[in-house]
C-alpha cells in the first residue's frame, strides 16, 4: 500500500498558469508549492507532470490527498 503525502496545506493554490509543462509536487515537501522543487529525492513519489494549453486559472491540490491530481477536488475539507 502506498504511503500518503503530508498536507502542504489545507487549501487550493489558485494560480493563473500560462502554456507550459508543469511538475506538480506529489511529496508534499517542497518548498515551492504546488510544485516540485526535488525534494521527493529518495522517496517513494514523483511529481505529476501536466501541460497547460492556454493561460488560464486553476486551483491545484496542496493538501496532497485529491483524486484528480494536480488539480483540488475539495478533498481538503474532509481533513
Amino acid at each position: 500500500m502506498s504511503k500518503k503525502a503530508p498536507v502542504a496545506a489545507t487549501e487550493p493554490a489558485i494560480l493563473r498558469l500560462e502554456p507550459g509543462t508543469y511538475y506538480w509536487c506529489a511529496c508534499g515537501k517542497s518548498k515551492n508549492q504546488p510544485f516540485c522543487d526535488g525534494s521527493h529525492e529518495g522517496s517513494e513519489f514523483t511529481p505529476r507532470e501536466f501541460e497547460i494549453t492556454e493561460a488560464r486559472n486553476v486551483a491545484l491540490c496542496q493538501c496532497k490527498q485529491t483524486r484528480n491530481p494536480p488539480f483540488c477536488d475539495g478533498t481538503h475539507i474532509e481533513l
